[in-house]
């Protein structure tokens, strides 16, 4: 028996499924690619996480492409991050090419240009169905962790949303938030105190200062209304295939804090609204996280354990999340620990750091008779990627150098005309885009200030007047008695006694 049929049967063994599955491509072996070697990954294996890295122009982008097609095509829906903004041409065919035909020659696969069924969503003010939360929804816990605040500031937010419930005042965007927090310290101090105990105004002034990072990052933009169902991101379109949902994250970048925020709060509202799956033939939802090292810059450890905690949980609802950065090194070994798929592109060895950082990255890997892990990390061509799958039993499958096939959708971005084409065909535009400005806390609280200035300011009015009145008495009963002395002088030398006397005295004087 050659090598080459060695390894084909080594392959196509360790490859094997008797289930729905997706093919990456053909393996390769000394450089060569083995036509018929493919190199499939089970669907029932999907939802249990994933990662795909590389560096810069090793086709990472590409090969995330190629995936979520493949799921569409399989009736699975699918949700995009495009922080690049290269992704929207997944809608359109591919124009093709004589190096895809070659390519797909040597996988020995025939290539079939397609576009794919796409929903433009978008977190900030470009055009796309808009994604929204409410600050109720996220709760108190997850609210903290977000705003990285300490133990005493949490237990402050947690007594906030306690008295939002208590009465009734919904907590819809940061305004509310900010509104009962300013209410705490000031107008319903002695009211908040009473029931829930006392709240410290540099407390407050810290958590106000972290609320307002969030608006600067565009939490603004985020939090309000009408809050986005996740349900909506598992939809098929009228030919059976599942969505590809993308989010526009162009002006993203410089803003992680928001991007971090949205990304848990669509987490946990995935874990906490879709039911139990288990391990069943194929997932609801799987979730691509391009420059996934944005999700975990300049989080907090709290931050990092519940990411974590998503991670390991959320598989049991059938949805697979996977993590599209340059190093595997961006991702905490936590979650890297999580991962059943691995697709590694070439690595570039320019400094000591680098070449460490391979090092590292080969043992994560299986070892192989067929491969230098090391020394083929470093040697792979664009579009070329080591593969590291679970097969059925949930066992890693052998170590493949793949040639990955070639996207069937446009590898460019939409036009202008066509993105405004596939915008106008949007279902969920109609039902997300208007904006809802309800009345919540800050209405509601603002109202009840109003009206506790209105009746201070009726009581301090009535004080005055009360002085004023009980002034204006005591100078009318003075005024009383001077006029009555008044009147009794008068009468005394007014009266014909007094006249006569008077006249006595002067007679005698006159004498």
């Amino acid at each position: 028996m050659s090598k080459n049929q060695e390894f084909l049967d080594h392959i196509n063994e360790g490859y094997k499924t008797k289930g729905e599955f997706l093919t990456m491509g053909a393996a390769m072996l000394n450089g060569e690619t083995v036509t018929n070697a493919h190199v499939k990954v089970p669907l029932k294996t999907l939802n249990r996480h994933g990662l795909i890295a590389g560096a810069t122009g090793t086709g990472k982008t590409k090969t995330l492409q190629v995936i979520a097609e493949n799921l569409s095509e399989q009736g699975i829906p699918v949700l995009l991050m495009d922080i690049k903004g290269d992704l929207s041409g997944i809608a359109a065919a591919s124009p093709g090419h004589p190096k895809i035909d070659e390519r797909h020659e040597k996988i020995g696969i025939p290539f079939e240009a397609k576009g794919f069924p796409v929903e433009i969503l978008s977190l900030s003010e470009q055009d796309g169905t808009r994604l929204r939360a409410t600050v109720s929804e996220f709760g108190p816990v997850l609210l903290s962790r977000i705003l990285d605040v300490t133990e005493t500031q949490a237990g402050i937010i947690s007594i906030i949303f306690k008295y939002c419930d208590d009465n009734k005042l919904p907590l819809l965007d940061l305004k509310d938030l900010k509104k009962v927090l300013q209410f705490s310290t000031q107008e319903g101090k002695k009211e908040l105190e009473k029931d829930y105990g006392r709240i410290s105004t540099a407390s407050t002034g810290s958590i106000l200062r972290k609320i307002v990072e969030l608006e600067q990052q565009g939490g603004d933009v985020f939090f309000g209304e009408k809050s986005f169902e996740v349900q909506d991101l598992c939809r098929v379109d009228d030919n059976g295939r599942g969505i590809i949902n993308i989010i526009r994250l162009t002006d993203i970048q410089d803003k992680p804090k928001l991007f971090s925020t949205f990304m848990l709060s669509l987490l946990a509202e995935i874990y906490g609204t879709f039911p139990e799956q288990g391990d069943s033939g194929r997932p609801e939802l799987i979730i691509f996280l391009d420059e996934a090292h944005l999700i975990f810059k300049q989080a907090s450890n709290a931050l990092m354990d519940q990411i974590e905690s998503i991670v390991k949980l959320i598989r049991s609802k059938g949805v697979g999340l996977y993590f599209v950065t340059q190093n595997p090194t961006d991702v905490p070994d936590g979650v890297l620990g999580q991962l059943g798929l691995k697709v590694q592109h070439a690595l570039r060895a320019f400094t000591a750091k680098d070449r460490k950082a391979i090092k590292l990255t080969a043992e994560n890997y299986p070892d192989s008779k067929y491969y230098d892990t090391k020394e083929i990390l470093t040697s792979l061509g664009i579009g070329e990627a080591l593969v590291s799958a679970l097969d059925e039993k949930g066992r890693p499958t052998p170590l493949a150098a793949t040639m990955l096939r070639a996207p069937m959708s446009r590898m460019d971005v939409l036009t202008d005309k066509e993105l405004k084409a596939l915008l106008k065909k949007s279902k969920l535009i109609p039902k997300y885009n208007q904006e809802v400005d309800r009345e919540s806390a800050y209405e509601l609280l603002s109202e009840k200030i109003e009206k506790a200035e209105a009746a201070e300011a009726k009581a301090v009015a009535k004080k005055e007047r009360e002085k004023l009145n009980k002034s204006s008495s005591s100078s009318r009963s003075k005024s009383r008695r001077t006029s009555a002395t008044e009147k009794a002088v008068i009468k005394v030398l007014t009266s014909a006694t007094f006249i006569r006397g008077a006249l006595g005295v002067l007679n005698k004087l006159l004498k």
